[in-house]
């Protein structure tokens, strides 16, 4: 922890290591914590807001609507109004990959004479090269930022990315990365290798059948940029389990966490069962003259 003193009222503030703009309790100035975006640590770029709060409780009402077994909790509207809009640190990666690929394929016939079916198989060996061109791989460089929800939320529209200001962070949470290039740099290469493998599987066409058998792709970078992504969350903590609802700040995509509620499930079942087996009961009384003990 570290701690500074608010801009506007004067207070002094504590704030984690990864915090780059805080809003101060007392006063409500949203302030830029001093040397959090130094030189060597400020963002190339950033993709502004483009969907406001509002946009977020929308979404989150819609997504919760009809799930019946939620807790009361997570659909109250105080709770929704919790939602907070986040600048994610994101490591974008520009580069080439070079690959080679090996996939076993099968074709086979099926016929029968009088007395048998007979099957026959025929096996390949498919070879396939290639080059592809990959702009701006994101891979998120915080801690905090579950990957999972990172990369469901994707893609964004790095049309609309422009260089970094801090006139774009008011109003909003920012964290700074602690991740930094090299560490990411794993991740980042596995994706291209998925994409990779996937593309080349695609032409592995004509075959009834046909999977990866080895691969190799080597991955160079010519460009790595560090840019801020807009990013709305809903943190909410239920019966000692963690539940994350994140959203787009610029696409709307979104995807959440959601727990079920015991209780409700219970009260479901009796709401739906107990006049059947009150329907039952009075059947057995009215035919068979009741219950025999």
């Amino acid at each position: 922890m570290r701690a500074f003193n608010c801009s506007s009222c004067g207070a002094q503030l504590m704030v984690d290591q990864v915090t780059a703009v805080t809003s101060c309790p007392y006063c409500g100035n949203n302030t830029v914590v001093p040397g959090q975006l130094s030189d060597v640590l400020k963002p190339d770029y950033i993709i502004p807001f483009k969907l406001d709060k509002n946009a977020a409780i929308a979404a989150l009402k819609q997504y919760y609507g009809g799930k019946k077994f939620l807790p009361n909790g997570f659909t109250e509207g105080n709770h929704l109004e919790e939602v907070q809009g986040v600048y994610v640190p994101f490591w974008l990666y520009t580069g080439q990959a070079e690959g080679d690929f090996t996939f076993d394929a099968t074709n086979s016939r099926t016929w029968t004479d009088t007395e048998n079916m007979y099957t026959e198989t025929d096996h390949y060996k498919l070879y396939r090269v290639g080059t592809m061109e990959f702009d701006m791989v994101p891979t998120d460089g915080s801690t905090k930022m579950p990957d999972a929800h990172m990369d469901a939320i994707e893609p964004f529209d790095y049309s609309e990315m422009v260089p970094f200001s801090v006139a774009y962070l008011p109003g909003y949470l920012t964290d700074r990365y602690d991740l930094d290039v090299a560490q990411c740099d794993a991740r980042a290469r596995t994706r291209v290798e998925a994409t990779c493998a996937d593309a080349m599987t695609e032409t592995a066409q004509g075959y009834e059948t046909a999977s990866l058998d080895a691969s190799h792709v080597e991955v160079s970078w010519s460009n790595v940029a560090y840019a801020l992504l807009p990013v709305w969350m809903l943190h909410t903590r239920w019966n000692d389990e963690d539940y994350l609802f994140a959203m787009n700040g610029q696409t709307g995509k979104f995807i959440g966490d959601l727990p079920i509620d015991p209780g409700k499930v219970r009260m479901r079942f009796l709401v739906l069962f107990l006049p059947i087996l009150i329907v039952i009961v009075l059947i057995v009384i009215f035919v068979f003259g009741g219950f025999s003990l």
